[in-house]
């Protein structure tokens, strides 16, 4: 899993501010506590609270914003620890462990005790602030909005409507010419996201020796270029989730809709019903060609263009918009033409619907 470029830098500034305090606490020792020595405990402390954040990683990154949040509790946190005084304690046990001056160096020792105290104190609350504001941005970093909401039940970062969340593509759905159509036609608000894995799959099927797997792969990398040059059209790679690159498909796609708050476009009906269990919301292109199909009833007039002989000798067939098949009896010399016809009767077959209609009176 690559780490996300926030976390590196908010890492790589942990470790310098370890650093830059283990250089002053050096300074302030510099007759008992050697440079090299500080400088490995500070690098010791950030890489022991760097381990411990590096384990969360079930936590994404959500922004600049998300992470001010997580400092603000995290220092929230320090402010309440330090509220207790450890560090005024330590810097106590500190003066009170020291060796008695004597009458000669009474003032002077007495100020170099009180420096290290104040040192050490000091260092007590730069560590607790930086180290548990570098916890709480790192973890509100990986948090999703619902965490959010959870501990603040008022706060909600997005509306209820579904409209405008981003899209999240799976491979079938990118290879379907369709999709273009109906990001263009305005029907996809928000913008579409296509997983790092999902792009890898079409660009391994692009590569296959199979000739219809090639066919496949290169159509899905020329619509995701279109849909890419296209203006209108917001598309954009997501790296891959927190899961592993052995975790099922179907699992891949629904985390990374989670983690982007989106809806997951496809075509697949397992992935469609597993997504919908979890509470995931889905865009079925299968349904949404159903959907607009026309609603044919027995009765209604039709406008059809006669294409070709049926499969009786009087028969005559012509095909609406949607591909359905209309069967107009006594039609035959009529082919070429277009004509307008009653439904009489409809048939659902396996193949689709057939609908049987006659010449409408002139």
């Amino acid at each position: 899993m690559n780490t996300p470029a926030s976390v590196t830098v908010a890492r790589l500034t942990y470790v310098l501010i370890c650093e830059l305090l283990a250089v002053a606490v050096s300074l302030t020792f510099s007759d008992a506590l050697p440079l090299w020595l500080s400088l490995a405990g500070g690098l010791s402390i950030a890489g022991f609270f760097i381990l411990i954040e590096s384990t969360l990683k079930g936590f994404t990154l959500r922004g600049f914003s998300t992470a001010t949040f997580g400092l603000g509790v995290g220092l929230f946190c320090a402010w309440l620890i330090t509220r207790v005084d450890i560090a005024e304690l330590v810097a106590n046990m500190v003066r009170e462990n020291a060796p008695a001056p004597s009458d000669d160096q009474s003032i002077e020792r007495r100020f170099i005790i009180n420096e290290r105290a104040d040192a050490i104190r000091l260092a007590i609350n730069v560590s607790l602030y930086s180290s548990l504001g570098f916890l709480g941005a790192a973890i509100a970093l990986r948090s999703n909005r619902d965490d959010f909401a959870f501990i603040i039940p008022f706060v909600r970062f997005r509306q209820e409507g579904s409209q405008g969340r981003p899209v999240v593509l799976d491979a079938d759905a990118v290879m379907d010419s369709r999709v273009i159509n109906i990001a263009k036609a305005g029907f996809l608000g928000g913008r579409m996201i296509v997983p790092s894995f999902v792009l890898q799959e079409i660009q391994q099927l692009a590569a296959a020796t199979n000739v219809t797997h090639r066919l496949r792969g290169e159509r899905g990398v020329e619509i995701l270029a279109k849909m890419k040059n296209d203006g209108n059209t917001q598309v954009s790679i997501h790296e891959a989730g927190p899961l592993s690159d052995d975790a099922p498909h179907h699992t891949r796609m629904i985390e990374v809709a989670r983690i982007v708050d989106g809806r997951i476009l496809t075509n697949d009906e397992t992935l469609a019903k597993i997504a919908r269990l979890q509470g995931v919301l889905v865009l079925n292109l299968h349904e949404l060609t159903d959907a607009l199909k026309p609603s044919i009833v027995v009765g209604e007039k039709i406008r059809l263009a006669l294409v070709r002989p049926g499969k009786d000798e009087h028969q005559a067939v012509g095909y609406l918009s949607d591909g359905t098949m209309i069967v107009v009896n006594q039609a035959l010399s009529l082919i070429g033409t277009t004509q307008t016809v009653d439904v009489i009767s409809t048939l659902q077959t396996n193949n689709g619907m057939m609908v049987f209609a006659e010449l409408a009176p002139s």
